[in-house]
């Protein structure tokens, strides 16, 4: 089948190129991001092949019917980004990737942490310029500390389990809890409990109107001051402006993102030569204890051999008229 590859980079064509030696669709890569402006670019195709930041609302899902598009095939799991209930009105399919890699956004997570912790992106900036003093740097063991999980899902519960072998004890909230993870010693706690007991806070929920600004000024008040908060998930699990009031006022000891609210109009290009117009993200770097990466928890070849084969598996399930198990 034509597909239309949106927001293709070198590192999507390397993968897909492989994946479809073997399932011989045809594939075009565009390297512009969906949008309305954008979406005319399709017509022709039957399928759409979208990324986590390409925009999936009602006008763009309308456009790509028009154009005649008949499955919008995203090359991740998530989904909030989708109008799904529109997409059911146009008839149009949606599948995702619900499962890539696990093990790529938990370890991802870990490190993070460690580098939070260990200073280490400090520490390789100090060497670098022949400074090897060690203020500043002082970090904390993970053996014995409390860990708080926000959902454990196949990430969340690798992630438990990484941090279970570091020693330390961990405590999880979701809505289904995993009879895996008791099994490996976590406890799960209402999530008051969670964010005043936990020194480390990790989240790996899907992004709902339920989970949106899930850490707030009033649960980030719950937590222990100095706490460390790392977010892997989705941008919008977190209030910037009142992670930035927690940092200025010490509440929150350390911050990992890899993920932004806004980040659509930042991540994935280069941006080294322009001034950063948003102002809450522009703060955010200015803090030593945070660190940032730009979306980069999903990158491994592992994932993105995945990633690719599967959304590819998605398209030959709907060529050939059956049901992947991927649809929305």
């Amino acid at each position: 089948m034509r597909v239309a590859v949106f927001s293709t980079h070198a590192f999507d064509r390397q993968f897909f190129d492989a994946a479809n030696l073997t399932r011989g669709h045809d594939l075009h890569y565009l390297e512009p991001r969906l949008a309305p402006a954008t979406a005319a670019l399709a017509a022709g195709a039957p399928v759409v092949c979208a990324f986590v930041n390409d925009v999936l609302n009602g006008e763009v899902l309308a456009q790509l019917a028009e154009g005649g598009t008949r499955l919008v095939a995203l090359r991740s799991a998530g989904f909030n980004h989708v109008d799904v209930a529109r997409a059911r009105e146009l008839r149009l399919t949606v599948a995702r990737v619900p499962a890539y890699s696990p093990h790529a956004v938990a370890e991802h997570t870990v490190a993070l942490i460690l580098t939070l912790n260990r200073r280490i992106h400090r520490a390789y900036a100090r060497v670098r310029e022949g400074n090897f003093a060690l203020d500043g740097l002082l970090g904390f063991d993970l053996s014995r500390r409390t860990a708080g999980v926000v959902g454990t899902g196949r990430i969340g519960a690798v992630v438990a389990r990484i941090l279970i072998g570091f020693g330390c004890r961990v405590l999880a909230s979701d809505v289904a809890p995993s009879d895996e993870c008791r099994a490996l010693g976590v406890e799960y706690v209402p999530l008051d409990r969670l964010w005043a007991e936990s020194d480390i806070v990790t989240l790996h929920a899907p992004l709902t109107p339920e989970t949106r600004h899930l850490v707030d000024s009033r649960t980030i008040a719950l937590m222990k001051r100095g706490v460390m908060i790392v977010n892997t998930s989705r941008g919008a699990l977190v209030d910037a402006p009142a992670l930035i009031a927690g940092l200025k006022t010490g509440h929150i000891g350390f911050l990992g993102l890899d993920v932004y609210e806004e980040e659509e109009q930042l991540f994935f290009a280069d941006h080294s030569a322009d001034v950063i117009q948003d102002d809450v993200f522009a703060r955010l770097l200015t803090f030593p204890n945070v660190v940032i990466t730009a979306h980069q928890a999903f990158f491994t070849e592992d994932a993105l051999r995945a990633i690719a084969e599967t959304t590819l598996d998605n398209v030959s399930a709907f060529d050939q008229g059956r049901q992947s198990g991927n649809e929305l």
